[in-house]
């Protein structure tokens, strides 16, 4: 799946940390590198995300003993602005 991923702001599995700037991934710089090469094809990116998503879950459940793990802000929520 990291083929998909543009740029080098990639995920460190399975703690889904940035690779570059240790923040939780996606960083910001990986939400415009993403927003980029998906430009036009959103239905695409929120099927690699949510794809991602279900990954991460897996991975930072296994790490913190079972813990239900809820990513869905980190990995969809932004890219659904709220409306006014």
């Amino acid at each position: 799946m990291t083929g998909a991923l543009p740029g080098r702001h990639t995920p460190l599995r399975p703690i889904w940390l940035c690779r570059v700037d240790a923040r939780p991934w996606p960083c910001g710089e990986a939400k415009l590198a993403l927003l980029a090469r998906y430009d036009g094809d959103r239905s695409g990116l929120l099927v690699l995300l949510a794809e991602l998503s279900v990954e991460a879950t897996e991975h930072l459940r296994q790490l913190d003993c079972g813990r239900q793990v809820d990513l869905t802000d980190r990995f969809l929520a932004w890219l659904h602005p709220p409306t006014d």
